[in-house]
């Protein structure tokens, strides 16, 4: 008789291979603008353990990165209904019926203060269930969560479901708009990853000091070999100083800002082009906004960019401007990975002093900061690089060395591998 545990192994004589076998669980893959979850997850495999992907959402999107097509073939795109999904509940209420209603219950229950948590939970319940099902019986020794928000959620049902120990990795916005059951998924996890220590320091303010040896810094990293400085002597620094801004069009980026500094450095006479990418909410305005300036000659949109074209066009700049903000709904980044980008390919950057970006960019060593929102000081900052290619060189270099000493992707995925595997055996 086929059983759902058939149904999910493909037959009932495969074994699970003895390796360590961690599943990745964040909200949607293949996201254009989280490629730090693809480069973590490909330089956990380089360490020797086995990676398997289970998005809760499959994106689908006009550009995906070259590196994220085979992991699309590979990952686990479970629908919310459909007749495995069902013959996962009903396994689970047939033989694990305390487990089950226990679980469920308990989730809900406890996103019940925040409609957007508990709507969320109702939603992804069923592709959840089924997702433990297959992780238990494809031999999955660890879960691995990115994003405080839904992705926990899902770690901690797969627990309760089938048993198997959970983390998560805390970025900015999962943790700055809504902590809703931040405590007690802080509790069940195995260990929680902040990606800075100002993120470890909320959490631990959050939860208590019981759970500070819960959580660990792992920076976010990435590859220092496909971001890279330029051969020297392959850029123009006599011509208009080239600016990129690479991101979400939307206001926790803080593009705003940066559109009325670059409208200064017009009014002082300074020579410079602009290249945004990405898209967003904000597209529609942030054009409006460049025409009444009357800046829109040397300012380009030029909309999403897979990785290569990123690193093309980071490697061709004279200066990565990601001026961010707190928005007024309490968003905020925790440390931009363009930053780490920018630096890794030798450029240098003016960012915000906010939330965790100080512990990347020290000012006016490796980069320059200026407080979120001051649009006179992105424009200071910005006009003293365009006179200055030797300090423009000087940031640059040091910031590559900071990126290769604590925020190369290989390095960091070698002490993120020991916490999953020790988190496994327990």
């Amino acid at each position: 008789m086929n059983t759902a545990v058939d149904q999910v192994r493909g037959s009932p004589s495969t074994k699970p291979d003895p390796s360590p076998r961690i599943a990745y669980v964040m909200s949607r893959f293949p996201k254009i603008s989280e490629t730090f979850i693809l480069s973590e997850m490909i330089a956990i495999e380089e360490t020797g353990l086995q990676v398997e992907l289970y998005p809760l959402i499959h994106e689908r999107g006009a550009s995906v990165h070259p590196q994220a097509a085979p992991w699309v073939e590979r990952a686990h795109f479970v629908p919310s209904v459909s007749p495995r999904v069902l013959a996962s509940h009903l396994w689970f209420l047939r033989h694990r019926p305390r487990a089950y209603l226990r679980t469920l219950s308990g989730a809900l229950r406890a996103a019940r203060p925040s409609r957007r948590f508990l709507l969320g939970t109702l939603g992804m319940i069923p592709k959840v269930a089924h997702m433990a099902r297959m992780m238990e019986t494809t031999g999955v020794t660890h879960v691995h969560c990115h994003f405080a928000t839904h992705p926990a959620v899902a770690g901690m049902i797969i627990k309760g479901l089938v048993g198997i120990p959970f983390s998560f990795t805390a970025h900015g916005s999962d943790l700055h708009v809504d902590r809703t059951m931040l405590p007690l998924k802080v509790d069940e996890a195995e260990f929680v990853v902040a990606i800075s220590e100002d993120n470890r320091n909320l959490i631990i303010h959050d939860c208590g000091p019981r759970v500070a040896d819960k959580v660990r810094v792992v920076h976010c990293g990435v590859d220092t070999g496909l971001f890279s400085p330029p051969s020297p002597g392959s850029t123009d620094e006599t011509g208009p100083l080239s600016i990129l801004c690479v991101g979400t069009l939307h206001e926790v980026k803080g593009q705003r800002g940066l559109l009325l500094a670059l409208s200064r450095l017009s009014e002082r006479g300074v020579d410079y082009r602009c290249v945004f990418i990405g898209d967003g909410p904000d597209m529609g305005s942030l054009r409006e906004l460049a025409d009444r300036l009357g800046i829109h000659d040397s300012v380009s949109f030029i909309g999403r960019a897979t990785s290569d074209e990123v690193a093309a066009r980071v490697r061709a700049c004279d200066v990565l401007a990601a001026p961010s903000v707190p928005t007024s709904s309490g968003r905020r980044e925790g440390i931009p990975v363009v930053l780490m980008e920018a630096m890794a390919a030798g450029r240098p950057v003016v960012t915000s002093r906010l939330s965790g970006i100080p512990e990347l960019v020290e000012h006016e060593v490796n980069g320059i900061l200026t407080e979120p929102g001051d649009v006179e000081s992105l424009a200071t900052a910005l006009e003293l690089l365009s006179h200055r290619p030797d300090l423009r060189r000087s940031l640059g270099h040091r910031g590559r060395q900071t990126v290769l000493a604590g925020f190369d992707s290989r390095r960091n995925a070698e002490a993120l591998s020991k916490l999953l595997v020790r988190g496994a055996s327990r």
